[in-house]
Order: C-alpha cells, then structure tokens, then sequence
C-alpha cells in the first residue's frame, strides 16, 4: 500500500486490474452499499455479517448467535473491521506515512465508519459527514474528547479542548466572550505587526538571493510571537531569537503531538517521566513555561480590575495598556477562577492557537507557490483591495478579501489542522445510517477517530477533491447516495470562512458543533492578514521538487525537513 507523500493533484491509485470507469462504479456503490467481505467486488452479494475475530468473519451458519457472541468484544458494533493492519505495519512505506495516510485507504475500502485494531486497543474511524453531524452536534452530549484528555493533561490540564464537559461548559462562555468584535478588531493591529516584522526579516535575509528559506519556521515563529501577546501580553520575540522559553515552548508542542500519535502512554509508567530523556526534558520545559505563566498571573490577579463584560466588549482598546484574553478573565465580572484554571486556559490557547495558524498558512503557502495562478488571483485581490501599501488589511478589507480567505479555507481544507479528531462514547449510542447505508451501535467507552482528512479528501463529498481549487466552496455540491447529507450549500456561508453548517459536516477545520474552536475567527483574521501582507511584498516559489514537501502527523501536519521557498521583493519591479 504506497504511502505519498503529498496530494496535490496527484493522481488516485487505481486497484490492481481496474479501469477509472469500473474505479468510479464502485465508489458509488461503496456509499450506499452493504460493506463486501475483504476481496470486494470479487465476492459479489455476500453481505458482510460483522467480525467473529479480527479478520474473521461470522459464519454464515448460526449467524445470529455468533453475531450476539462477537459483540461481547470490542468490534462487535457492526461495522466492518480492517483487515491485515497488522502486515500493513510493516510495511515500510506504511511505517514511514502519516497516520491519516492508511486511515484514508482503509476508508475507502471499508467505509466510512469502521473498525480499527492492531493489537489490543481498537478503534473506531469516522468519516462520514452525517455520522460526525451526529456525534458532533446532534448528539454531542453523549460523546468526551477521550483519550485527548488523557493524554494532554499533564500539558493543558482542564483548558477547553481535553476539558471534560463539566469544566467545559463552566469556561466556554467565559473564554468564548473572550473573543468579542471590539478585541478582534483591535487584535488586527498586532497581527499586521507581527507580519510586518516577518516580511521585513524575509525582504532582509532571503529576498532576491538564490537561496530558499524555510518559511515553515518564520512562520511558526511570528504565530508564537502573536500569540504570546494576545493571550498574556508577553514578547516571545521569536522572530528575533530563540529564547531558552521559546525552546521550551516548542519542546512542549513537538510532545504534545507525540503524546497524541504514539500508541503506548509510556510516559504514565512509575518512574518513567524520571528516567526517559525526553520525559526528563519535558518535565523541565514544563516547570520552566508554569513559573513565567504563575508570575504573569499573579501579577494579573494582583491589580484585578473588575468590570462588566458589557463595558469590556465596548472598549476602546487603542486606549487599553494590556489587552490580553488573561486579562480580560481575570478583570470580567462574575468570574471567580482559580490561578490553575487560568494556567490551563492559557497553556491551552497558547499550543493551539500557536499551531493552528502556522500550519493553515504554511500549507497555503505551499499550495499558493505550486500554483501560481492562484497565487496571482489573490495577490490581484489584495492590490485591489488593500489601500496599506504593506497589505495590512483593517477589518472591514479582511471582509472583501474573499478570494483570499477562500485559498486558507482550501488550505485548511487540503491539510486540515489537526487531522484527526478524538471522541469517546460516554453510553451506547447508534449512529445514524449515512453513507453506510445502516446504522451502527458503538458501545460506551468506544474510542473514536473522526478522520478530518478523510472528510475533506473524499470524492463522494468533494469535485476533485486532490486538485487546489479555492473557488470550490462558491459552488453548489450535492451526493444524494450519502443518506442524509445536504451538501455544500455556498449560500449558507457567513462568517470568514465556510464551516460545518455551509458543508453539512463534510469540512470541519475549526471542529464543529458545540466544541468548535473558541478562536476560529481569531485565527482566521491573523491568517488572512498575514496572507495578505506575503502577498503583497512578494512573488515566491517553492525552493524544491513539490515530492520533497513531504508531511509528518502531530498535533497538526508538519512538514517532514522544512518548505524551502524563493521569494522575490514585488517592490523591486
């Protein structure tokens, strides 16, 4: 099972001995079909009976009672179950590909909810837009963010992505009202410095040479520097130097996404968080981010200005010292949170808010400098537009920059960040039949994983969903075999981007539902002003072979050694 290593109009891989018409027949048929048993169309109307064991299946004799016997065990639900995941893993092009790489061929194998075991621990992976609509909004109660929890406690503690609903639902409102229109316009100032300061350090260090710079870590750097200021009012300064903090920061994000994609947590074995190197070096980075987010607390709790979150929504905040979210939690009326709870929030906001940005703008930027006539139409856009002769937009250009936002919409779309998403059943819950064609009962305490890429990959929800297209989302899609999906409906978009209520579920780069990102707009404002400024000061070019751009899982997709770009100053011409 090849592994590539990008997407970006490549070609779908063909079964063996297939045409692309009898190719095209059965994905059709897969979206309103009974699952076939593992050889597909080579057992012709055998329905699949569910798994007596993994890679077994019930026997057509008796096979009401065995069915009953299979579901004692975990993939007893229904659904089909992966079969040879085991020999895939060792595989070397297996081994050597992202996670959501495999996840995407077995989806289009077995469908799109199905079992996922390889050893002891079983998964289920979702990628069907009526199913995640389901566990997303319809009946998201019944649904925790599971072994997300677990796993990134010891980073974010009880900050709103691994919170349980509880704690969840007490600090959304909160953290939420954080985000409020007269804030966001205020935070455009930041965000037009902070890629001012990225384009003239690109303009003095790399411009017009015939050498590439990694853009993935300018990148990176200019999303901490604003994060540290919006969220607590702290210089990172990262695009000047790397601090021994900054280290420490980026140490702690590389752990986050190796505690989500590493299948032992051996890092809750007695002693280890002592022994292992990487644990130690954690533990220290971890000590070393708490002391200077305890201080900036303290500081903060100490001078607590208490005020209405109506005065502090209509604020002028050109007048405002510190307009960080910490302080904005600390000062509102009403709130009474301990300096724990801040802690989390802030160590939340900082990793995801930090990450999220980077990666939509370093995979748009690669899709823009593989597509030049994509990346002409938008910087015509922004020419047009932008009255800033830097191409910071305000507020009210961010808004008509439509051709802009649409190429991050189709970023996020072609390199969702994250890829996947985490769900655990807290009951039995059935889901509904979508394009499976029947509804499937997933058991309490049932891991899930809702494959983003998946959705916003797949060729029964998206035209050409392999090829770079951001004026897609203006078009109306529609797939009646998907059994209760309504489509993309371009009419239905109305904030700064297409979500999951214009897609139906199919495009979810913020999440969706009740726990969608509390800072979609946010970053979706720093974004397009960045993109924008890029835009403006220079004409680029990737800086390698497209097939060197290969990706790496983590919280988000990484590149796996860095995107060289060759950037040319438009100010020259």
């Amino acid at each position: 099972m090849p592994a590539p290593t990008r997407f970006t109009r490549a070609p779908r891989r063909a079964h063996p001995g297939s045409r692309p018409a009898e190719r095209g027949a059965r994905v059709a048929r897969r979206a309103v079909e009974e699952p076939k048993t593992r050889g597909g169309d080579s057992a012709p109307g055998r329905i699949y009976r569910g798994a007596l064991f993994p890679g077994v299946e019930v026997p057509e004799a008796g096979a009401d009672v065995w069915r009953g016997i299979s579901r004692v065990f975990p993939w007893g639900n229904g659904a089909p179950v992966t079969e040879g995941v085991l020999g895939d893993l060792l595989k070397e092009e297996v081994r050597a590909a992202p996670l959501f790489v495999p996840l995407y061929d077995y989806y289009r194998q077995y469908g799109g909810v199905y079992n996922l075991g390889a050893g002891p621990k079983w998964f289920v992976v979702v990628s069907d837009p009526v199913v995640v609509r389901h566990m997303f909004k319809d009946n998201a109660d019944a649904f925790s963010k599971g072994i997300l929890t677990d796993i990134m406690e010891p980073i974010m503690g009880d900050g709103l992505i691994p919170a349980p609903k509880e704690i969840w639902a007490k600090r959304r409102p909160t953290v939420g009202a954080g985000f409020h229109g007269a804030w966001l316009k205020h935070m455009t100032n930041l965000f037009g410095a902070s890629a001012t300061n990225l384009a003239d350090k690109l303009e003095r260090e790399w411009c017009d040479k015939d050498v590439a710079v990694n853009l993935e870590d300018e990148l990176y750097a200019m999303a901490l520097d604003v994060i540290g200021k919006a969220v607590f009012n702290y210089e990172f300064g990262a695009l000047r130097e790397e601090t021994p903090l900054i280290k420490a920061v980026y140490r702690v994000l590389r752990e986050s996404e190796h505690r989500s994609t590493f299948p032992l947590q051996y890092w809750n074995i007695p002693g280890a968080m002592d022994v292992v190197p990487r644990q130690k070096q954690f533990k220290e980075d971890i000590a070393a981010i708490n002391a200077e987010l305890s201080k900036l607390i303290a500081d903060a709790l100490a001078d607590r200005n208490e005020t209405d979150l109506a005065e502090m929504e209509s604020r002028d905040y050109a007048n405002v010292e510190d307009a960080s979210l910490l302080r904005f939690l600390v000062d509102v009326r009403g709130e009474t949170v301990s300096s724990t709870q801040l802690r989390d929030d802030l160590m939340t906001m900082l990793i995801a808010g930090h990450e999220t940005t980077a990666a939509v703008l370093t995979w748009t930027m690669y899709l823009l400098a593989t597509h030049p006539e994509e990346a002409e139409l938008a910087r015509a856009e922004v020419d047009a537009i932008v009255a800033d002769p830097s191409g910071v937009p305000t507020v009210e250009e961010i808004r008509k920059l439509e051709r802009t936002r649409l190429c991050l919409a189709e970023g996020m779309r072609m390199y969702p960040a994250p890829p996947i998403l985490i769900r655990r059943a807290l009951e039995d819950v059935t889901l509904p039949a979508g394009g499976m064609g029947r509804e499937i009962t997933l058991k309490k305490g049932t891991d899930c994983f809702v494959a983003v890429w998946n959705l916003h990959r797949s060729p029964d929800l998206w035209d050409r969903p392999d090829v770079f297209d951001p004026a897609r989302f203006k078009r109306e899609f529609k797939n009646p075999k998907i059994e209760g999906w309504n489509g993309l409906s371009p009419e239905l978009v109305t904030g700064l981007y297409p979500n999951e209520q214009s897609t139906d579920f199919a495009y979810v780069p913020f999440g969706g539902g009740q726990r969608r990102c509390a800072g979609d707009m946010f970053a979706m404002m720093e974004a397009t002003v960045a993109l924008s400024v890029l835009l403006k000061r220079f004409e680029f070019e990737l800086g390698c072979d497209e097939s060197e751009v290969e990706m790496i899982t983590g919280a988000t997709i990484h590149t796996k050694a860095g995107m060289p770009v060759k950037l040319r100053s438009r100010s020259a011409k």
